[in-house]
């Protein structure tokens, strides 16, 4: 990273207010329609395409994949991926980071959820002796900046078991170079500086694929990329 590029990304970072994402968040409903920015109709797609990566890692429940025993969700909502995909033949038991109650309260209960944590992905901290065979991470990590991402990520790897992997699926910037919201106080980042993040934690990519069917007609949303993370250790 240039010196120019670096000034630049740290003026990206300081723009990101905690309080101002909490507000937005507390204002959105507890529905699909919701998190998914009144796009309530992508959720199939992305669904699919989110299982059908799992499944070239060996995760799944069909002939030759493995079930994961525990997942972690960071960013979990209303568990629209808890139960959509996590829940639903791919991991048996699964913990949630969700700062917004409102979002979980649906969550209580549910066969499956074991822990819920209303608190935010910069204040979550790995329980001791508790591993994950899966990591998902959807949509959020914009609201972290860049040293807050690390710091998490790196705390992520400590909680995986010897086997376990991270997935991140996030939108990428298509302008080249990191994109900041204030409707959400929230950063979209570069497929680059996601890629630079990931070392800097000490994760290495084992797989990447872009998500498809969104660019198309009506959906002509930004590139989502899922990342496959391991320890590069």
């Amino acid at each position: 990273m240039t010196e120019n590029s670096t000034t630049e990304q740290e003026h990206v970072d300081s723009l990101i207010s905690r309080e101002d994402g909490l507000k937005y968040w507390e204002g959105i409903d507890a529905s699909v329609n919701g998190m998914l920015g009144g796009f309530p109709h992508i959720t199939r797609v992305d669904i699919r395409g989110s299982r059908n990566f799992l499944a070239k890692l060996g995760v799944g429940s069909k002939a030759g994949q493995r079930v994961a025993a525990s997942a972690l969700e960071g960013g979990a909502g209303i568990g629209r991926v808890t139960e959509g995909l996590l829940l639903d033949g791919i991991v048996k038991q699964v913990d949630v980071i969700e700062p917004i109650a409102k979002f979980t309260a649906g969550l209580q209960g549910k066969p499956g959820v074991r822990n819920i944590f209303n608190i935010g992905l910069e204040a979550w901290q790995p329980a001791e002796g508790v591993r994950y065979d899966l990591i998902w991470i959807q949509w959020c990590v914009g609201h972290l900046t860049d040293g807050q991402l690390v710091e998490f990520l790196e705390r992520c790897k400590t909680a995986l078991t010897p086997d376990g992997l991270i997935v991140v699926k996030e939108n990428n910037s298509t302008t080249g170079k990191d994109e900041f919201d204030d409707v959400d106080s929230s950063v979209t980042r570069e497929d680059g500086n996601l890629r630079r993040i990931f070392s800097e934690a000490g994760m290495r990519l084992i797989q990447v694929e872009l998500q498809k069917g969104f660019q198309t007609g009506r959906m002509n949303l930004l590139p989502i990329r899922m990342y496959a993370l391991k320890p590069a250790q």
